[in-house]
């Protein structure tokens, strides 16, 4: 029987690249929990270590051998294992991963464990009675020159100590590199369908991998995942490194990939630790209600407690799972509907349960005195309050120095807004702005912080063309925005203004051959516009520029921004040429090739857009030809209409004239109409009782096989839809 309750010793008798001797590393320390564990043996090496510059630096990833023409060596010996350990001192990566059973033993055990090089797969027998000897794998293992690639290695790093004896040192999780580059999913199957394209299959994923011999389906599974991971592993570093920023720490991306994986090797296994009183433990119950609390009383809570115990007595007597003897949610039943006797108890435990159910009346036993006891006892909610850490109260001085930080971290109100200027942003708030200063603190609505925050300031600058003529330059603009954040711009006095009717656009204007490039806008349309008085008017022609003044300054305002595009495609040509002599990686020449074409293309659709602009007279021009050749289109269509309607009425005319015409002539040549002699006619009134007499109508018999005689037999009709079913009327 296997002793749970002893303290669990780490299983290794060498240090191979120790800086502390292996006698000081084997020191017991007191966790949190109360527990007494070992410290982890690696501590200060893992700490102290430093992973290799290659690790830091982009190169082509190494394709995987093709598995149709490899095989994986299966090592079932211990000379197996040392001739494997030969090939693995000489790789740079290893990728490594296990395969576990938990669901009949209390531990759990490590049943196979896969290790793959560039060239070669191996695939361990770690059931074998040599297992306490695969600690001499740590030579390569705690070696932090070789790179040992894991996926989601928390459990693994658990595993490799508990049952072999080992310990990682220069670990690369691809898990945590999913996280810090954001992917969608992290699962390895995920990684290898987005790198490899290769459809992991999960129907061995909870297999039991303590059979034996192992199946060649099963050896193709435990082989595919490290066999693709060095690969996975190259195009993540890779990706990895090209976004990163190593003089930023916020986006050192591959160093916080690496920091991440080195926290992850430091996770020790301290044993199956379960406190009864607190529920804390890798075996206990406190996590668990943590994490689902329900709103027990004091009496399902004590049951509850009370049969976990129970359970995790039997699971270690038994070396058996907790699951398989009794699962939590059975125990979360229990507590929750308080059964009355034995019988109702024994009705909500599952028929796979069988170690409960044969002991149901120990449980039974444990249950009453749990509920007796539990009347006096508090609640779940009660005890989780009770576990919250107490907060001291702090010196007076401290308290005064926060306050004075938080007052320094306040944001600054402007006196003005940067969106709307002087205007007020409600007719209400005009008249009480000045008394509603003096009421105490003002809460801005989150638009209004949005809008007054003196750090937000925006500067937007427009590249359309249509609208070149009144933008500043990019430069002007940032000069402009930092004047404005230095010094805030002062109101302009009010001005007296008058409102008149402007002119119709198509009204003639003086300068009718103006260069600008403003739109025109729909005839018809009346401009309103403000206009100064005479003393205030600005010199020049409506306080405008001339015709020749606004087209050199445009055509200045296109000829930079040709040039800064130029500069620009310049610079990223030059890019791709120095890449291409330091034969960079390919993902960052491909990178820089699309920015090069973004920036030409850039280049030729503004000059394609400067070549079909034309100026507003021409545009004026073009209009009007255009209009005046509608017209005449419209007028000629109209003539041609008109003359084809009066050729058909005058071809209508001569044809009624010509059918008159035949009509007057065939009455004159007919003799005259025969009168007609009523004395002769028969009798419309006495029909009947005339001429009209005769045998009264006999409607004919009815025959209801007189349609169907000729027909062959015919099968009765479908039944009635039994239970009201909807009949073929609403069959769709």
């Amino acid at each position: 029987m296997v002793d749970n309750n002893a303290l669990w010793k780490p299983v290794i008798t060498k240090k191979p690249h120790a800086k502390v001797p292996l006698e000081e590393s084997l020191v017991t320390v007191e966790t949190e929990d109360g527990f007494v564990q070992y410290k982890h043996p690696y501590e200060t090496e893992i700490i102290e270590a430093k992973y290799p510059n290659r690790v830091y630096e982009q190169a082509e990833p190494i394709p995987w051998q093709p598995v149709e023409t490899t095989e994986a060596t299966f090592v079932d010996t211990y000379e197996g294992v040392l001739d494997m350990l030969k090939d693995l001192k000489k790789a740079k990566e290893i990728a490594v991963d296990l395969e576990h059973h938990d669901f009949r033993t209390y531990v759990g055990l490590t049943s196979l464990m896969q290790i793959s090089t560039r060239e070669k797969d191996w695939i361990v027998d770690t059931l074998k009675p040599w297992r306490g000897q695969l600690e001499v794998l740590n030579e390569v293992f705690a070696d932090p020159s070789i790179v040992k690639v894991f996926h989601g290695a928390f459990m693994d790093m658990v595993w490799l100590q508990r049952d072999l004896g080992l310990y990682v040192n220069g670990l690369f999780d691809t898990g945590m590199a999913c996280e810090v580059l954001h992917y969608p999913q992290k699962s390895l199957a995920f990684l290898l369908k987005k790198f490899v394209n290769f459809d992991a299959d999960k129907k061995y994923q909870l297999a039991d991998w303590r059979v034996r011999p192992l199946s060649e389906e099963m050896l193709y599974y435990a082989r595919s995942d490290t066999h693709y991971l060095l690969y996975i592993y190259d195009k993540m570093r890779n990706e990895l490194v090209m976004k990163s920023d190593r003089g930023n720490p916020g986006s050192d991306y591959i160093e916080a990939a690496l920091q991440k994986s080195k926290t992850l090797s430091l996770s020790r296994y301290g044993g199956e630790t379960f406190n009864p009183k607190t529920g804390k433990g890798s075996k206990g119950w406190y996590n668990t209600l943590l994490k689902h609390p329900m709103p027990f009383s004091g009496q399902q809570f004590a049951v509850y407690r009370a049969i976990w115990a129970w359970r995790d007595e039997v699971a270690r007597r038994e070396d058996e799972s907790t699951p398989f003897v009794l699962p939590n949610g059975i125990i979360g039943d229990i507590a929750k509907h308080m059964p009355p006797d034995a019988k109702a108890l024994h009705a909500l435990i599952p028929n796979h349960a069988f170690l409960a159910k044969r002991n149901v009346t120990e449980i039974w036993k444990r249950y009453q005195e749990a509920r007796e006891r539990g009347v006096n006892e508090p609640r779940l909610l009660d005890f989780f309050k009770s576990e919250l850490p107490k907060v001291a109260a702090k010196p007076l001085a401290e308290v005064a120095s926060e306050d004075a930080v938080d007052a320094a971290l306040e944001p600054v109100q402007l006196a003005q807004s940067q969106l709307f200027g002087g205007m007020p942003l409600s007719s209400a708030w005009e008249a009480v702005s000045s008394a509603a200063n003096g009421l105490g603190e003002y809460v801005m609505l989150p638009w209004q912080k949005f809008v007054q925050d003196a750090k937000t300031v925006e500067v937007s600058a427009q590249e359309d063309v249509a609208m070149e003529g009144g933008i500043e330059t990019e430069a002007e603009a940032a000069a402009a925005a930092a004047a404005a954040a230095v010094q805030p711009e002062a109101p302009e006095p009010e001005e007296e203004f008058t409102l008149k009717t402007g002119t119709k656009r198509k009204a003639p204007v003086e300068d009718a051959s103006d260069g600008s490039d403003e739109s025109d806008s729909d005839e018809g349309s009346i401009d309103i516009v403000l206009e100064r008085p005479e003393s205030e008017k600005k010199s020049g022609k409506k306080g405008k520029l001339s015709a020749s003044e606004r087209k050199a300054k445009v055509a200045s305002k296109r000829a930079d921004k040709i040039t800064r595009y130029t500069e620009e495609l310049e610079k990223a040509q030059a890019e791709v040429e120095r890449l291409t002599k330091e034969r960079a990686s390919a993902t960052q020449l491909e990178e820089a090739q699309g920015i090069a074409a973004e920036k030409q293309e850039k280049l030729e659709r503004y000059r394609s857009a400067l070549d079909n602009r034309k100026t507003r007279a021409e545009r004026k021009k073009a209009k009007k030809a255009e209009k005046v050749k509608k017209e005449t289109e419209k007028e000629v269509k109209e003539a041609a209409k008109k003359a084809k309607k009066a050729a058909k009425k005058a071809a209508k005319e001569a044809k009624k004239a010509e059918e008159e015409a035949a009509a007057t002539d065939s009455s004159d040549n007919d003799e005259e109409e025969e009168t007609f002699d009523y004395s002769k006619a028969t009798s419309v009134l006495h029909a009947n009782r005339t001429g009209n007499r005769g045998k009264a109508h006999v409607k004919p018999t009815f025959d209801p096989y007189s349609k169907t005689g000729n027909d062959p037999l015919k099968g009765a009709r479908k039944a009635v839809p039994p239970r009201g079913e909807r009949s073929a009327t609403f069959k769709k």
